[in-house]
């Protein structure tokens, strides 16, 4: 039991820690929940309008494929451009209490993925729509994506989070750099699209490209390929141990900043 204790103090923490981030996105909302899916639905009712009705691109059943790429993007987004200012959001929070700071990390990329995780059934909604129907691979996939993609995001998180501190461009730099992220990664368009030349080195570039052509397969196509994942496991591993390394080493400055 005593080894234990750690283990539910850090549970108890974090869960306390998620509720104080849902509290303070829904104070005072009505709407509450149909705002984490409004974003992404009103993002590809655009695109849609954009890309097919006027320049009538080429892919099947194009509002659930936007869907499938916009749903966990958003995640992704909403994360990596509010993790910067994380830290000097709770700076009160930090200097009356003693806890481990990177919790906050966590906190915050764990409210954004409970978030996806609610907007999966709008995906199982279009499906239904389109004739087709949730598949059984969902319960390794679901998981095993998330699991990698949560990993990346704090690895950004801390990193991020940490620099801020020093650096207060970074945040708007920040959003610059999403915002790139975000025509670069085959989300709007088909990785098909991308010449075949090219395609590998895009890829490797830019570990996002599989993850999220990986969630577009598992919800439209109930396909997980595991070679394919390798890649974005690697990249969220290393990340989150350079992420977690930069945290540690400029964390004992942060009482001197906030």
């Amino acid at each position: 039991m005593i080894h234990d204790s750690p283990l539910r103090y850090y549970r108890d923490l974090i869960i306390i820690l998620t509720q104080k981030e849902l509290k303070v996105k829904y104070k005072r909302s009505f709407l509450g929940y149909l705002w984490s899916i409004a974003n992404p639905l009103s993002l590809a009712l655009v695109f849609f309008i954009a890309f097919k009705v006027v320049m009538k691109i080429e892919i099947e059943n194009y509002t659930l494929f936007l869907i499938s790429g916009l749903f966990p993007w958003q995640w992704f987004a909403n994360s990596v451009n509010s993790l910067p200012v994380v830290l000097l959001i709770n700076a009160s929070l930090i200097k009356k209490v003693n806890f481990p700071r990177e919790l906050l990390i966590v906190a915050s990329v764990l409210n954004d993925m409970l978030h996806f995780i609610l907007s999966i059934p709008v995906i199982v909604l279009f499906l239904i729509f389109y004739g087709m129907r949730p598949d059984l691979t969902w319960i390794v996939g679901i998981p095993l994506l998330l699991s990698i993609q949560f990993i990346m995001v704090c690895g950004f998180g801390m990193a991020l989070a940490a620099i801020n501190l020093f650096f207060r461009d970074l945040e708007r730099l920040t959003f610059i750099f999403t915002t790139l992220l975000f025509y670069l990664t085959p989300i709007i368009y088909s990785e098909n699209m991308i010449p075949e030349k090219y395609r590998h080195l895009i890829s490797f570039l830019n570990p996002l490209v599989p993850l999220f052509v990986s969630w577009r397969s598992l919800f439209m196509e109930g396909s997980l390929n595991f070679e394919r994942i390798v890649a974005p496991l690697l990249f969220s591993v290393i990340l989150f141990l350079i992420g977690y390394a930069i945290f540690r080493r400029l964390k004992w400055k942060f009482a001197e900043v906030l």
